[in-house]
């Protein structure tokens, strides 16, 4: 029994991205295609998104430019692959407060939002440190922050303190606090609704960028493979092993069954198709008497 169908959705990508903001330590070793993705969730009783990504627009469109993003979709195009627009989604679980993940708030006038309280507020806090201390800003466009404050006002935001299960049915969330962002945020669905999941996926936001950061050369330590960080954290890199550990338990030490959304690789893993705005869909899973998204 699978309850929910899961795609990852890219609305744009970065050709040249450095290799090194990827995987830790991966000095001069060259560009990568970076895809910049949210995942749709999809059931019979509900449409959920994590993350929105980001509205091509204002600061947006500057730390967009500033970045190397190119072919940006707005979600409308993007969801309409599914016969879905913005307003069909009721539930959006906020990784982290980056600009690629955290911008389009406005465009989904019906979902209820979730975010780490550690997120949220320490990005208000950041927001007022002195400039010389902006690098933690670097990827932040402090609009979104005030769009999150406006979710809450209009009692559209839900603040979640650490763990929290059956958001909706069968899918629970984590805090990796001071790891990738103060309170970043990793999302599990428990696809046969069991406590005990044996089908279960972790879609993790940044806290993992590509396959990579699960599985990679560990020839240097003398181990066969090894975990290795994100490139960058305004939190630590332990703290970021460490919640790369417990994503990888919960899934049973299977690393194809945790999804990191800036991954070019997943269309060898998964089925996928190139849409029309030369943009991919990854087909994850399918609930049980859904149609193929992509065959």
């Amino acid at each position: 029994m699978a309850d929910y169908s899961i795609h990852v959705l890219e609305y744009s990508y970065v050709p040249k991205y450095h290799k090194s903001g990827v995987l830790y330590g991966a000095h001069n070793e060259g560009y990568v295609k970076l895809p910049y993705c949210y995942v749709l969730i999809r059931s019979e009783d509900h449409v959920a998104l994590v993350d929105v990504g980001y509205n091509d627009q204002d600061y947006g469109k500057h730390l967009g430019d500033k970045f190397g993003v190119e072919n940006w979709r707005s979600p409308t195009v993007v969801l309409a692959e599914f016969g879905l627009t913005p307003k069909d989604v009721d539930t959006v679980f906020i990784t982290h407060a980056h600009f690629d993940h955290f911008g389009n708030v406005e465009d989904f006038p019906n979902a209820t939002f979730y975010i780490q309280r550690d997120e949220i507020e320490k990005w208000v806090w950041a927001m007022s440190l002195p400039e010389r201390l902006r690098w933690m800003m670097i990827a932040v466009d402090p609009g979104d922050i005030l769009r999150g404050v406006n979710l809450a006002a209009e009692g559209r935001l839900r603040v979640v303190e650490g763990s929290q299960e059956d958001v909706l049915p069968g899918i629970d969330v984590h805090l990796a606090r001071d790891s990738h962002t103060f309170g970043s945020m990793w999302v599990t669905v428990r696809n046969d609704g069991k406590t005990d999941s044996e089908d279960t996926w972790v879609l993790a936001g940044d806290l993992v960028y590509q396959f990579a950061n699960l599985k990679n050369d560990g020839s240097v330590v003398g181990v066969e493979t090894m975990y290795t960080p994100v490139g960058l954290a305004v939190g630590s890199q332990m703290n970021l092993l460490l919640a790369t550990e417990e994503m990888m338990k919960q899934v049973g030490y299977d690393d194809t069954r945790v999804i990191p959304i800036h991954e070019e690789g997943l269309a060898d893993t998964f089925p996928s198709r190139i849409t029309k705005e030369n943009l991919r869909i990854s087909e994850i899973c399918l609930a049980d008497g859904a149609k193929s998204a992509v065959s």
